[in-house]
């Protein structure tokens, strides 16, 4: 089994590939976050471990950028004691658990351990709001009977609203949770791709499920009618 141990502590990235290699995995370790999500997204590992406070991208950053990029791999995110707030983003950011500093080692293995085991042969289960369903797996959109055709960028936007329906989502938050973490264009490319979304699952049905809030940014409602 191969893991990605994105950590920038230099002791305990040292202690905890040394741990895991006793236990018989195959260990590569990024010290930042810039490296952990190249090398997160350029090899194959069976799980990901990330620090949260990274330097150059944080833990949500990359766990979010992996998720939207359709990147399922077991994540374990690790935490600062007490921190309730990191452990809920953590989770709502797309990481399978999380285990709290300082730890023990026995633990981080029964976590890692654990982990491995139901994710062996998961595959992410379609989501619907209202009469709209996106499958992950076949990458396929669908209002009610009708098949809708998306870019690739267009799905992405659309399943990272519906990850978050009914939240109110930033343009500063979508470009994180979907352009590539180092894009420097125009901001506002994602009012482009929430008008064209709109004419895509909305206008044809009659439909407002994408909204605005004014000062704000966009919500999913799936109840928009």
């Amino acid at each position: 089994m191969k893991i990605l141990l994105v950590e920038d502590d230099l002791k305990l990235a040292a202690a905890v590939r040394r741990g895991l290699e006793n236990e018989s995995f195959s260990v590569d370790v990024a010290h930042d976050g810039h490296d952990g999500v190249w090398m997160a997204s350029e090899g194959r590992y069976d799980l990901v471990i990330l620090d949260i406070m990274l330097p150059g991208m944080n833990g949500f950053q990359i766990c979010r950028h992996l998720r939207s990029a359709g990147d399922w791999t077991p994540i374990l995110m690790l935490t600062a004691k007490d921190g309730d707030l990191d452990e809920a983003e953590a989770l709502d950011t797309g990481a399978d658990d999380y285990v709290v500093k300082p730890f023990a080692f026995v633990s981080l293995v029964a976590r890692i351990r654990a982990l491995l085991r139901r994710s062996s042969g998961r595959i992410p289960s379609p989501m619907t709001a209202g009469d709209l369903r996106l499958d992950p797996t076949e990458r396929r959109v669908l209002r009610g009977p009708v098949e809708i055709e998306l870019t690739a960028r267009q799905f992405d936007v659309l399943e990272y609203f519906m990850r978050r329906s009914g939240q109110v989502l930033s343009k500063a938050e979508l470009l994180a949770g979907v352009w590539p973490y180092d894009f420097d264009g125009d901001p506002n490319i994602v009012e482009v791709y929430v008008r064209r979304l709109r004419h895509r699952i909305d206008e044809p049905f009659g439909r407002h499920s994408i909204q605005t809030v004014r000062g704000a940014g966009y919500r999913l409602d799936e109840n928009g009618g």
